[in-house]
């Protein structure tokens, strides 16, 4: 079987263009003895992968140079010879940015019956609803009833926290990027309010929508968002450090919050997480967002972009506001 791969070409000191990549195709071959051959439907992309590609140190290795772009992907069994996998299974693998791949059985997980669409295990019951999930309800040790600011409300992490929290009898504020989204977020999604930090005075609007002060602020964004919850946070605030979007391609380093030392005297409880230091919750998470999601509370939107060649201009879009929700790319014979 062949397959198209897009694989990081070269590595962009500023944000990343088409010509940081490079679309290949190789030859699958058969699955042998231990393996499954696999058609991916949805590949997924996501911020963290920027930072991947940057040739440094971190949580993560980075990407090679002439290396295809891993990262989740949903896709279909098309042969198996790996006990417990049959042809037809829906599977979520690392994969990354490829129409097919073969992989021993153990590399791709099951994913069963499904309680959603495909696509869903690659955002809101996958890897960013369990982040937002676990950041808000660990990380950030969410109590009924509290007061919540999400930067970065309209993707599929903010999204996902501001329901989550409104589950939970919140007050939830949201930042997004565009009069489109504020809407969706306020209208759709139960927000109490929500603004367009484009052009918006950060700490007015957080008055508006919490005028007693903040007891959680859910980081997706860092910068100037993260300055203005520390000066709008209640004594005793936690502040869950998921992404600082905003500096993912800078190319120097940027200037820190000035009033970090207000977290003394109000005695902040600033933490940074991975979703993978929460692994023990993810039964606890699938039980939960099946819940949600079949009973109405918490919905979810998605942008499709088409074809493994477009999936460079999707990770892209991610920078520059184009998506609300998870962004997917659809590819081979995505249904």
């Amino acid at each position: 079987m062949k397959s198209r791969e897009v694989q990081l070409k070269s590595r962009p000191p500023g944000l990343p263009s088409p010509d940081d990549f490079e679309i290949v195709e190789v030859d699958v071959g058969d699955a042998q003895e231990g393996e499954v051959l696999v058609r991916n439907l949805y590949l997924s992309v996501d911020p963290y992968m920027r930072g991947r590609m940057r040739d440094r140190k971190s949580y993560v290795a980075p990407y090679g140079l002439g290396e295809t772009m891993t990262g989740g992907a949903v896709g279909r069994v098309v042969t198996s010879r790996a006990s417990g996998i049959a042809p037809g299974d829906h599977v979520l693998s690392n994969y990354g940015w490829r129409e097919a791949f073969r992989a021993p059985g153990e590399r791709v997980q099951l994913l069963g019956e499904l309680a959603a669409p495909a696509s869903a295990y690659l955002g809101i019951m996958g890897m960013p609803g369990m982040t937002a999930y676990t950041g808000l309800l660990a990380a950030a040790s969410l109590a009924d009833g509290e007061t919540v600011f999400v930067s970065g409300a309209a993707g599929a992490v903010g999204s996902v926290v501001g329901q989550v929290a409104k589950v939970k009898g919140c007050r939830v504020v949201g930042s997004a990027g565009s009069a489109d989204k504020v809407r969706w977020l306020t209208a759709d999604l139960g927000f109490d309010h929500a603004f367009d930090y484009r052009d918006a005075d950060l700490r007015a609007e957080l008055g508006k929508g919490a005028p007693e002060g903040l007891d959680v602020y859910f980081d997706n964004v860092g910068g100037d968002h993260l300055q203005a919850a520390i000066s709008h946070m209640r004594e005793f605030g936690r502040i869950a450090l998921c992404g600082a979007i905003s500096m993912y391609n800078d190319t120097e380093p940027a200037p820190g919050p000035t009033n970090l030392a207000r977290a003394i005297g109000m005695g902040l409880n600033i933490r940074g997480f991975l979703v993978r230091h929460y692994g023990h919750m993810r039964d606890d998470f699938l039980r939960d967002m099946s819940g949600w999601l079949a009973d109405g509370r918490i919905t979810y939107r998605e942008t499709v972009f088409e074809g493994i060649e477009s999936a460079p201009e999707a990770f892209i879009g991610l920078f520059t506001g184009a998506n609300i929700g998870k962004m997917v790319v659809r590819v081979g014979d995505a249904a």
